[in-house]
C-alpha cells in the first residue's frame, strides 16, 4: 500500500454511515454484526471500555438493520446478507447524560424520544418516560408492519458518575428503571434489542424483569467485536505500520514492538487475540506520535473516588489480581471489590484462565495504562503538586538511567522538603507506594513486599541493566536498613536474573516528611 493511498484515520467519528461516505479508515466489524444480529438471542447487551468502538458498532447496527445495503459494499457481511429488511430502528445515546440530576436526566430522555415521535406520533395519554417508551414501540411496528430494533449506547453512563454516591444513585436509577422497563412487554414487537455499557448494574435494579438478555462481554465468538487484533493490524493497516515506521526511524519489527507495548494486551475472554486499544492505535498513526491518547481523553471521575472508596494502593491495582468468573457478573452496586470496576473500565484485562479452579488472572494491560494510572494516583502522594513533581520524577529517570540512584534520591528528597506533606505520611507504607507509582511511571518493572526465603523486600526495581533491591525505614536511620538487607541476604533471592545487583538502604524523616539519609552498595 502507497503511502499517498492511505485512507484518513476517523479520529472521533462514531458514525458508521460517515465513516463510509467519506471514505475513511473502517476495520471490518459487520461479520460480528451478522453473528449477532441472527444469533438465538434477540436482547444482547456489550460491555466495553470507554473509547473502544461501543458507539461506532451501534451506528453499523442501525445503518444494517435500516437495510442500508449500499454503505457494505466490500464489507464482510455483503456475502453473508442476502435479504436486507429494513426495520424501524429506535437509537438512544446516553452518553449525553453524564454529570447531571434527575430533572435533566429525564429532559434528555424527552427530548429523545420525541425524535422519535415526530416520525411515529405520540398519543396523548403517553406521558411517563415508561408509557411514552412503550407505545413508541408498539406505534412504529404498527405502521410499519415490521418488529422494532432498540438500540441504546452507553445505557449505563448517567450513573457511572453517581456509582460512590449512596444518595443520588437510587434517584437516578430509578429514572432509567422505568424508562426501560417497557422492553420485555413489548417483546412481541421486537425483533433486536441491543444495549451498550462500560459496567453492568444489576438487573433486578435497572432492566426490572429484562432477565432474558443475553450478555455478550465474554462470549469468545465476540471477543473481537470491538478494538483491533493483531491479525487486523497486520492485514488491513500495514501502510500506516510503514508510514509511522518511517516517522519514528525505526525498522518495522521494531515498530510493532513499540506499538504492542504501548496499546496492545486486552483480552476480554479466554483464550482471545491480542486486542489493541482502537483509540490509542488510530491516533498514533495519524499524529506519528507514541502518546497517551487513551489515558489523555479523561480519566473517569468515578474510577478515583471508588478507588479511594475501597482503600486500593497502587501498587494493588495491577500484580496478577485473581478473579472468579462470577466476579465479572457482579452488578456494580453490589461491589465487594474494586476488580470488577477495574476490569470493565479497562484499567486491568485478563491475561490467563485456569479451568480448574475457574480463577482469571488479571493484569494492567499495556503501559499506556500503567503510566496513565499511576499518574492520576500521584497526587494523592505529593499533596498535589503534581507538575512540580512530574518534573522531579523525569529528571531522576534520567538519573537512574545513568546508574546514578544517589542523584535520584537527593532529587526527590529536595522535592518533598519543598511541599506540604500528605496525610498518612507517618507510616512506611506511604512512601513504600510513592516509590511504587514513581518506578511504574519509569516505565520501569517494580514490585513491592516481594517474598524472599527470610523475609520481605520493601521495593524491587530492574532497569536494563541494574537490580535495585531497596529497603525502607521510618524513623530509623539508613544503616538499620541497610543490615536487615544483608542480614536477611535479601539479593540471594535474585542471583538467577543475571543482573548486578545494588542494595539501597533508605531513610525517611518523620517530622520533616522526606528522605533523611541512604546507602547505597553494589
Amino acid at each position: 500500500m502507497k503511502q499517498q493511498s492511505l485512507k484518513r484515520c476517523p479520529i472521533g467519528i462514531q458514525t458508521f454511515e460517515e465513516i463510509i461516505n467519506k471514505d475513511y479508515l473502517y476495520i471490518d466489524k459487520t461479520e460480528y454484526i451478522y453473528r449477532m444480529a441472527n444469533g438465538a438471542s434477540k436482547y444482547c447487551f456489550l460491555s466495553r471500555p470507554r473509547r473502544f468502538g461501543k458507539s461506532l458498532l451501534t451506528s453499523t447496527l442501525h445503518c444494517y438493520f435500516a437495510g442500508k445495503k449500499d454503505l457494505f459494499k466490500g464489507l464482510a457481511i455483503e456475502k453473508l446478507e442476502t435479504e436486507w429488511t429494513e426495520y424501524p430502528v429506535l437509537h438512544f445515546d446516553m452518553s449525553l447524560a453524564k454529570h447531571v440530576d434527575k430533572e435533566t436526566l429525564e429532559s434528555m430522555l424527552d427530548v429523545q424520544l420525541f425524535e422519535h415521535e415526530k416520525i411515529y406520533g405520540k398519543p396523548e395519554r403517553a406521558v411517563t418516560l415508561n408509557d411514552r417508551m412503550k407505545t413508541l414501540i408498539m406505534r412504529a411496528c404498527e405502521q410499519t408492519g415490521r418488529q422494532v430494533v432498540v438500540l441504546i449506547d452507553e445505557y449505563d453512563a448517567p450513573l457511572l458518575d453517581v456509582v460512590h454516591e449512596d444518595e443520588n444513585l437510587p434517584v437516578l436509577r430509578n429514572v432509567m428503571r422505568n424508562f426501560y422497563s417497557p422492553l420485555k412487554a413489548c417483546d412481541p414487537y421486537l425483533r433486536f434489542v441491543f444495549l451498550t455499557g462500560i459496567t453492568k448494574f444489576s438487573q433486578l435494579s435497572i432492566f426490572s424483569e429484562l432477565n432474558n438478555i443475553k450478555n455478550i462481554s465474554m462470549d469468545e465468538p465476540y471477543a473481537a467485536i470491538c478494538g483491533i487484533t493483531k491479525e487486523e493490524m497486520l492485514e488491513q493497516m500495514d501502510g500506516y505500520i510503514e508510514r509511522f515506521a518511517l516517522s519514528q526511524k525505526m525498522s518495522k519489527e521494531d515498530t510493532l514492538l513499540k506499538l504492542k507495548e504501548k496499546y496492545d494486551g486486552y483480552h476480554f475472554t479466554w483464550p482471545s487475540p491480542d486486542i489493541y486499544n482502537p483509540f490509542s492505535l488510530l491516533n498514533a498513526f495519524e499524529d506519528g506520535k507514541l502518546n497517551s491518547y487513551w489515558f489523555g481523553s479523561g480519566t473517569p471521575t468515578y474510577l478515583i473516588e471508588m478507588l479511594r472508596k475501597f482503600h486500593v494502593l497502587p501498587s494493588e491495582v495491577g500484580h496478577s489480581l485473581q478473579a472468579m468468573a462470577a466476579s465479572f457478573d457482579a452488578p456494580t452496586e453490589r461491589m465487594t471489590t474494586i476488580t470488577p470496576l477495574l476490569y470493565q473500565s479497562g484499567y486491568v484485562t485478563i491475561k490467563d484462565y485456569d479451568k480448574y479452579t475457574d480463577l482469571y488472572t488479571l493484569d494492567i494491560p499495556n503501559r499506556e495504562i500503567r503510566v496513565g494510572l499511576m499518574q492520576s494516583l500521584l497526587p494523592n502522594y505529593l499533596a498535589y503538586n503534581t507538575d512540580m513533581g512530574l518534573t522531579t520524577i523525569g529528571r531522576m529517570y534520567g538519573a537512574i538511567r545513568l546508574g546514578d540512584m544517589d542523584g535520584a534520591l537527593r532529587l526527590l528528597q529536595e522535592f518533598l522538603s519543598t511541599v506540604p506533606y500528605c496525610d498518612n505520611t507517618h507510616y512506611e507504607g506511604h512512601y513504600q507506594q510513592l516509590f511504587y507509582i514513581i518506578f511504574s511511571l519509569f516505565g520501569m518493572y517494580v514490585d513491592v513486599e516481594v517474598r524472599t526465603p527470610k523475609g520481605r523486600v520493601d521495593v524491587v526495581m530492574r532497569t536494563a541493566d541494574t537490580l535495585y533491591v531497596i529497603e525502607l525505614k521510618l524513623g530509623k536511620d539508613a544503616d538499620a536498613a541497610m543490615s536487615q538487607i544483608n542480614l536477611k541476604n535479601y539479593p540471594g533471592r535474585f542471583i538467577l536474573s543475571g543482573l548486578p545487583v545494588v542494595k539501597v538502604g533508605i531513610s525517611f524523616d518523620a517530622e520533616e516528611h522526606t528522605l533523611g539519609d541512604w546507602l547505597i552498595e553494589k
